[in-house]
């Protein structure tokens, strides 16, 4: 009925994702839940399920048995899908499947946002107006303790790409600017694209990082032109990409060369759209005008025509009118469907799709199959279900997955060991020092850019002359190498003040080292080797037999150390 990799067979949802072309040899598939319907349509369009002829009626053959994932592939399902992940989290996937996982996530209901978190905390006191107080505790609480872990990973996959970072926020009550900017990433890490595109735009963390808030319309008296920071950024970094795409993100090309998506005459057309745009109060006793969107002044804003991208908006059109027309053009553009499924797929799967997933992704952007586009909830299922996330051969191949990025290392330490702070206080702090922590800290990028660019390539290197990209390794060479081991060392052991890891159930199996590496090994999702895990045992047991914790810490660390969990595949 099926040959190869089309043996996947798909979910309601939609049919199943189909290899790509290239260099696909029929890999054998990774089982996945079957949705009964869904496997007796499959059925019936193979041929089965009639009677064959003769005029008589014969039952339709059973569904075939619901297959579901075992622990190593529920475990690397939520590498890609969450910031970590408990025993609990595991056998939740492998008891009830992908599909039936992220519907439950899709429906969880957001727990408490970091700005009502900062609120509670008493953070919102003129004691906190001109320091970041509370901002860290925040970010790292939910990405750790949040039961929304989907939308977590999600949120975090899109503050890579549309970038706020506190330093950059000249405000005061900036915790809470950055925090209220995070929180639109996450509400709408489900929700429409074009919806975001319009929430990030009005959002004052936004306006005070892309430096528009308070633009003015040009003088010609002074020869002062509208700031066109955010303009720039809004198609170079959000929405369209430098370069025209194909449909499955490869460049268009001209004669050979690629050709451009924007020139500065768009540039400066765009920059005239965001004039006028002003918090919506002066107060600023309290940090509340930060969280509500920002408002147009007529008095400000650019009266003429505003020309960019082959869209005209007419002269006279007010502030608000402005601003939906121009997010709506850029939005039907060809380059965001394709320019947005890349970014997602590598952050959360692979840092080198093929060509063929991302056109499926892609065109799921464009179509969620009832005719809506920039779904970002049917985006994501997509990439997570695609036959190039869940094909364990596929994953064994030397271009698939991705350096795992140090946030996530930490998040999937904690997640896995039950890391929690009883204070409620979260002392884990800034981790962007790349000479004693990670190198990353969850809203502290210094750059729009992010801590890495999406098309980095380590220069000199196996990676560069493959053609392939590897961004995570921005932020990687030998200091924050050492660095990282250095302080998760201290972590795993230590903890940071009462944030400390749970061990008691993992100690159970410190006296049988192959026990112990093997359940370290599923619960981080390492995937490791015969020989790494060899190792590991061997340095476990090199520990006393009655020094249980050493014993526990000995093949944590040496784990979070090793290549196969440092690459996520």
């Amino acid at each position: 009925m099926v040959q190869g990799s089309a043996a996947i067979t798909g979910t309601e949802e939609g049919p199943a994702p189909r290899v790509p072309d290239e260099a696909r040899s029929d890999p054998a598939p990774a089982p996945i839940t079957i949705a009964p319907l869904a496997a007796t349509l499959a059925l019936a369009a193979c041929g089965g399920g009639g009677s064959g002829g003769g005029g008589g009626t014969a039952s339709a053959p059973p569904p075939p048995a619901i297959v579901l994932p075992t622990r190593a592939q529920a475990a690397r399902f939520l590498g890609q899908a969450a910031m970590g992940s408990s025993r609990a989290d595991i056998d939740a996937v492998a008891g009830q499947g992908y599909a039936a996982w992220l519907d439950a996530q899709f429906a969880m209901a957001r727990g408490t946002s970091h700005w009502d978190w900062l609120v509670a905390g008493g953070y919102g006191t003129a004691a906190s107006m001109n320091n970041q107080a509370g901002f860290d505790p925040v970010m790292w609480r939910q990405i750790i303790a949040g039961g929304d872990q989907l939308r977590q990973r999600v949120g975090m996959a899109l503050l890579d790409f549309l970038v706020v970072g506190i330093d950059g926020v000249d405000l005061p009550w900036r915790q809470f600017a950055v925090a209220a900017y995070v929180d639109v990433l996450m509400d709408g890490a489900f929700g429409n694209f074009r919806t975001l595109m319009q929430n990030i735009s009005l959002n004052p963390a936004m306006g005070y990082y892309l430096t528009f808030a308070g633009n003015r319309r040009a003088n010609p008296a002074t020869g002062s032109v509208p700031d066109e920071n955010y303009a720039r950024e809004l198609m170079q970094l959000f929405t369209i990409g430098l370069l025209k795409l194909n449909a499955d993100g490869t460049p268009q090309t001209n004669g050979g060369v690629p050709v451009e998506t924007y020139s500065q005459d768009d540039i400066s057309g765009l920059a005239r759209v965001f004039t006028g745009w002003n918090l919506d109060s002066s107060d600023n006793s309290t940090p509340d005008r930060l969280r509500r969107p920002m408002i147009n002044n007529a008095s400000q804003h650019e009266t003429g025509a505003k020309t960019f991208l082959g869209t005209n908006i007419p002269a006279g059109t007010a502030g608000p009118q402005s601003l939906s027309l121009a997010l709506d053009a850029i939005f039907a553009h060809a380059n965001v469907a394709p320019f947005i499924s890349k970014q997602l797929i590598q952050r959360l799967v692979t840092s080198n799709p093929p060509p063929a997933y991302v056109a499926r992704i892609s065109a799921v952007f464009e179509n969620n199959g009832s005719g809506v586009r920039g779904d970002l909830k049917a985006v994501v299922r997509a990439i997570l279900m695609d036959v190039e996330a869940r094909n364990d051969a596929i994953a064994g191949t030397s271009t698939a997955g991705k350096l795992r990025e140090p946030i996530m290392r930490l998040t999937g330490w904690a997640r896995a060991f039950g890391a929690s702070s009883p204070s409620g206080t979260w002392p884990i702090g800034d981790t962007s020092s790349s000479s004693t922590r990670l190198a990353q800290s969850p809203g502290r990028s210094q750059s729009v850019f992010n801590f890495f660019r999406p098309g980095y390539t380590p220069p000199n290197s196996a990676i560069a002359s493959a053609g392939l990209v590897a961004p995570e390794f921005q932020i990687t060479n030998e200091p924050s190498v050492i660095a990282y081991v250095n302080y998760m060392a201290a972590l795993v052991a230590n903890g940071s003040g009462d944030f400390r890891a749970d061990y008691t159930s993992i100690s159970a199996l410190a006296a049988d080292s192959g026990a112990l590496v093997d359940e370290v090994d599923i619960l981080l999702g390492a995937g490791l080797g015969a020989a790494t895990r060899a190792s590991i045992r061997g340095a476990v047991d090199s520990v006393a037999a009655g020094a249980t914790a050493n014993r526990v810490y000995t093949a944590i660390l040496l784990t979070l150390a090793a290549p196969e969990y440092l690459v996520q595949k």
